[in-house]
């Protein structure tokens, strides 16, 4: 395919579609690449375009060696109004600029990317424009010579520009081509079709998202800084007390899994190779019992005592044959570089001695240290009545949590917000196996759920005396399982909003462990995606175990699930979309491979990959349709966040009203169905994202 650039000024008429791609400047700032365009010193180089009768045109902006012109600008925008379609790949990023650049484009997109996505039917495969062209063995002669130029300090737009061009017209037709291959096989799953509308539809909503951005407030984000680190020292003050009490004189990392492991499990591996080798594949529980103690050593409190070799230092150097030391030290072997040797000062065994029930807790340097691990070891430290054990737990998994709000958040957050003081948040559509949204940059999506995260306070209006909506469905996951297994009893509980928290509480404590409606929200639902009651207090344990009866019709549409994830390798929801199982088997004792995902994916799909987004699209068009100024800024979860101007809540309220009335309705004429479970948007508002209050 030679290159070749045309220089027309007049516009194909009846033009099918559109395909683009954009080359653009990037800085590094705070460690981390920056592409977007809210970067003050990134551009726009080249603007590459190729029509469906294989008009190609490379648009240059801002190159060293080349001048903008006006009629390249005219060029490019004419193009864009005669295109009733848009293609590309990653197009987020493509119509981004392009809007920031000041072009406007207001028609339909396909999204190559998010279009090979959906065909993948959860089974994720790398989505790159060069993985997809070499998955499908299109033209893949592109020599990518840009890597080279970027790794010797180049900028996109010194890079010569014969080359640069050379490498934007490779990519204009591979995503051409990878726009008719998906076509074709979309006309073989036209199934799918609906589900991949849907993807596109919310693709340009994201994307101005993105655009819009969520205002920061600075100094609330300090404030909340210091409250994380000043809490992240009295929890570690507290775990090496712990651990000190836990494990005599020996000193311990606990910021290190396999150290951690030595204090839970009170036992570390013999050797480690043969530890992981044997521990590689599933086995028998009495065999797993016994070759944990056969490869691995119990470990006692022990008194220290300096060691000689090092003198306490930890570091020994050699010496030069004049007698001299070499400038580098070595680490100490006798004392393992710590300073201090141990002795067994009695025999009472070190740790918590807790015993890891199956070999899948097995790791290269221990047991199992991960947040699900703690969560189960805290049940049995609850239910034993082992309350220092708890606590400790407990401890670790919050500082944990408090060392991941500082980076993630904290610091994620820090480093994105752009000069305009506005962090614009990336949701993803294409991360997840069950297609709800994903983020980046930092991802807010995995802000935790509850609504006193101090983290949110720092997000507020862009507009003075503005305030934040949070839109949020109530107990939309429970709604959706209701709906798609017919469970009657489900089905009659939401329709007398019935309440399920309170209902939870109650089973709990009856069964003689008092908590807290609040507290019950972590159980209430958690069966729906596989959890049991093992390892549980017996309290707790028995509302795992009246819920299957309780809610017999879920029990048999799992099932069913499983029947046809083994008869056909496929589970689909009622919107189309497909999630292929190729591996499901049945198993020796009845029970079915990837079960737990099974269950999972048809709820967690209708939800927040199906529901969720219609519901977004309505928000923010009718949003825009009323000329509001108020925006979604964001969603996380099943919820929609907006942000109000002073002048508009009462309108935004109506809007919010009318998805309420309209949805249910959208979602029966899209897909066909009888959705016969009434859902609810609460509406929330206040001065910033965390204090908001439940609009009377």
């Amino acid at each position: 395919m030679g290159h070749m650039v045309r220089w027309r000024y007049e516009v194909v008429e009846n033009m099918r579609h559109l395909t683009l791609d954009v080359e653009n400047t990037t800085v590094k700032r705070n460690g981390k690449l920056h592409l977007d365009p809210f970067e003050p010193e990134n551009t726009l180089v080249q603007v590459g375009m190729l029509d469906d009768l294989g008009n190609e045109n490379i648009i240059t902006f801002d190159h060293a060696e080349q001048q903008p012109t006006t009629e390249g600008r005219q060029i490019v925008q004419d193009a864009l109004d005669a295109a009733p379609l848009l293609i590309a790949h990653n197009a987020p990023h493509d119509l981004l600029w392009l809007w920031e650049s000041g072009f406007v484009y207001d028609g339909e997109v396909f999204d190559t990317m998010l279009g090979e996505y959906v065909l993948q039917r959860g089974q994720k495969q790398p989505l790159s424009l060069e993985a997809c062209a070499e998955r499908y063995e299109l033209d893949t002669k592109k020599q990518d010579t840009l890597k080279e130029y970027f790794k010797n300090g180049y900028s996109t737009r010194d890079i010569p520009h014969a080359e640069l061009s050379e490498y934007l017209s490779h990519d204009l037709h591979a995503t051409q081509q990878l726009y008719d291959v998906l076509q074709t096989r979309y006309e073989g799953c036209k199934s799918l079709v609906p589900t991949i509308q849907l993807t596109n539809q919310l693709c340009i909503h994201l994307a101005r998202i993105y655009q819009r951005g969520f205002q920061v407030d600075m100094d609330a984000l300090m404030e909340v800084r210091d409250e994380f680190e000043q809490e992240r020292n009295v929890l570690s003050i507290a775990l090496e007390e712990q651990a000190s009490d836990l494990m005599g004189d020996r000193p311990i990392n606990l910021n290190s899994p396999e150290q951690l492991s030595w204090v839970i499990y009170s036992r570390k591996p013999l050797d480690k190779k043969m530890w992981a080798d044997l521990f590689d594949e599933r086995m028998p529980d009495t065999d797993y019992r016994r070759n944990v103690n056969a490869y691995s050593e119990k470990l006692y409190k022990q008194k220290a005592h300096q060691c000689r070799t090092c003198n306490g230092s930890g570091q020994i150097w050699k010496q030069k044959k004049d007698g001299t030391r070499y400038a580098r030290s070595n680490r100490c072997d006798s004392c393992s570089a710590t300073g201090y040797t141990f002795s067994n000062s009695d025999t009472v065994i070190a740790g918590l001695k807790f015993t890891p029930p199956n070999s899948k807790w097995i790791s290269a340097n221990g047991f199992g240290t991960g947040k699900d691990n703690l969560i189960f070891l805290e049940g049995i430290a609850r239910s034993k009545g082992m309350k220092d054990a708890e606590l400790f737990l407990q401890n670790v998994r919050r500082l944990s949590a408090v060392e991941t709000y500082l980076s993630s958040f904290v610091e994620g957050i820090a480093t994105h917000v752009k000069p305009d003081g506005l962090l614009h948040v990336r949701l993803l559509q294409h991360r997840t196996g069950t297609g709800r949204l994903s983020g980046a940059d930092p991802n807010m999506q995995n802000m935790p759920r509850g609504g006193t995260f101090p983290v949110k306070k720092v997000f507020i209006s862009r507009w003075k005396g503005g305030k934040i909506m949070e839109a949020d469905f109530a107990q939309l996951e429970f709604r959706v399982a209701a709906f798609l297994s017919q469970d009657m009893t489900a089905i009659n509980e939401v329709i007398d909003d019935f309440d399920v928290h309170a209902y939870t509480a109650k089973v709990i404590s009856d069964a003689g462990q008092p908590i807290s409606r609040q507290n019950a929200k972590a159980h209430t639902f958690a069966p729906l995606y596989g959890a049991s009651g093992f390892g549980r207090s017996p309290a707790e344990a028995a509302y795992y175990k009246q819920f299957t009866t309780k809610y017999s019709g879920v029990a048999k549409w799992h099932e069913s699930l499983a029947k046809e994830a083994l008869n056909t390798g496929m589970i689909t929801t009622p919107s189309g979309r497909e999630f292929a199982f190729p591996d499901v088997v049945r198993r020796r004792f009845g029970g079915v491979t990837f079960f737990t995902q099974i269950k999972n994916y048809p709820v967690q799909s209708f939800a927040t990959a199906d529901i969720v987004p219609i519901s977004l699209i309505y928000i923010d068009k009718l949003l825009s349709a009323n000329k509001l100024r108020s925006c979604v800024v964001n969603s996380v979860h099943d919820s929609v966040v907006i942000d109000i101007h002073p002048d508009e809540e009462e309108q935004v309220l109506r809007v919010i009203q009318a998805a309420n009335d309209k949805l249910v309705p959208i979602i029966n004429r899209k897909w066909g169905v009888d959705f016969n479970i009434p859902l609810l948007l609460e509406a929330k508002i206040g001065p910033n994202w965390l204090d908001t209050k439940d609009v009377v």
